[in-house]
């Protein structure tokens, strides 16, 4: 057998025992490897939710049983009645408003110009928003308090918790509008609006804001969540904020209370689930629209 006949042998052997597509061409081999099993990540996601679930469980246990043991709703009947609540619930409702505005009002043009025109700043602006996160809240209102004794029609206002809670609130808010400007193509939506004739503003208000929606929302939870949950701050600048009255009120009625904690945090867990669904719907409606 000449050295041709060789060739041509194991090239025949070799297209007869490879699988072949229907075109003729060589398929290729499947991977021998198999899946790995996930048990080892449903452990951690089991043990993730009882560490979460099992105390909410048992705070509502406690809050909606009465003093035989047996289940009751009158716990949240009396929460309305209970003195000072409905002022407490007032003041936070207005100083988590007045926060919002000053804090959108503040942020979304400070990072939209920090993405659009210093891209070299972020690096900066990411270490001066992490200091709130460092200094101590109750360090940071004594001196706040501090500073502004001089100043009475200052340091009797309520409203004055409302610009610190600006300062305490600034690394959630510019770390989620951080996060929706950078998926956006900047340059592009601002370079085609201008060139359209339309001003920053509108800019702003019509192109910008409109695509920052998801971002915007998530920032306002979060700083409704901040204001609404803080304690320390409010409580040295004696106001009566909705944990304050919580903390005072722990001890004459504890079932009525825990019922208030639990009912604001399962409040905060509907808004966040119905603004993930909001965006995505919006993401779908976008997908088969293009």
């Amino acid at each position: 057998m000449t050295q041709a006949e060789i060739g041509d042998y194991f090239l025949a052997h070799e297209m007869t025992t490879k699988p072949v597509t229907t075109n003729g061409e060589p398929r290729a081999p499947r991977s021998r490897t198999r899946r790995r099993p996930r048990f080892g990540r449903g452990v951690v996601l089991v043990l993730a939710a009882m560490y979460f679930l099992i105390p909410l469980y048992a705070a509502l246990d406690f809050s909606l049983k009465n003093i035989q043991g047996h289940f009751s709703l009158s716990p949240l009947t009396q929460i309305a009645a209970q003195p000072g609540f409905a002022a407490a619930v007032g003041l936070s409702f207005r100083l988590s408003v007045v926060t919002l505005v000053i804090e959108m009002l503040l942020m979304v043009p400070t990072v939209i110009y920090v993405h659009l025109r210093l891209p070299r700043f972020r690096r900066i602006m990411e270490v001066i928003t992490i200091l709130p996160i460092v200094i101590p809240p109750i360090v940071l209102i004594l001196g706040v308090l501090q500073a502004v004794r001089p100043y009475q029609w200052i340091s009797s206002s309520p409203y004055l918790l409302a610009v610190v809670y600006v300062v305490l609130a600034m690394p959630f808010v510019y770390r989620s509008l951080d996060s929706g400007l950078g998926a956006l193509d900047l340059k592009t939506l601002v370079e085609a609006s201008r060139s359209l004739g339309s001003g920053w503003i509108s800019t702003m208000w019509r192109v910008l804001v409109p695509n920052l929606r998801t971002a915007l929302l998530s920032a306002s939870v979060l700083t409704l969540a901040l204001v609404f949950g803080e304690f320390t701050m409010a409580q040295l600048d004696l106001w009566t904020t909705v944990p304050v009255w919580i903390y005072n009120s722990s001890s004459n009625n504890p079932h009525v209370v825990t019922a208030v904690a639990m009912m604001f945090l399962i409040a905060m867990w509907l808004v966040l689930t119905i603004i993930v669904s909001l965006d995505r719907t919006h993401r779908r409606g976008k997908g088969q629209s293009n």
